[in-house]
């Protein structure tokens, strides 16, 4: 499963995290549950 997120990560120009952040947000807005509260960012 690893080597499957490792590769599209890649082809979407993201971390390995970062597919695996995005990933976790897009279902977490799938199923309506997305945090309310947004924090910014750290620069």
């Amino acid at each position: 499963m690893l080597k499957a997120i490792e590769k599209w990560a890649n082809d979407e120009f993201r971390s390995t995290n970062g597919q695996i952040e995005w990933m976790l947000m897009k279902s977490l807005k799938d199923a309506k549950r997305e945090p309310k509260n947004k924090r910014p960012e750290k620069e």
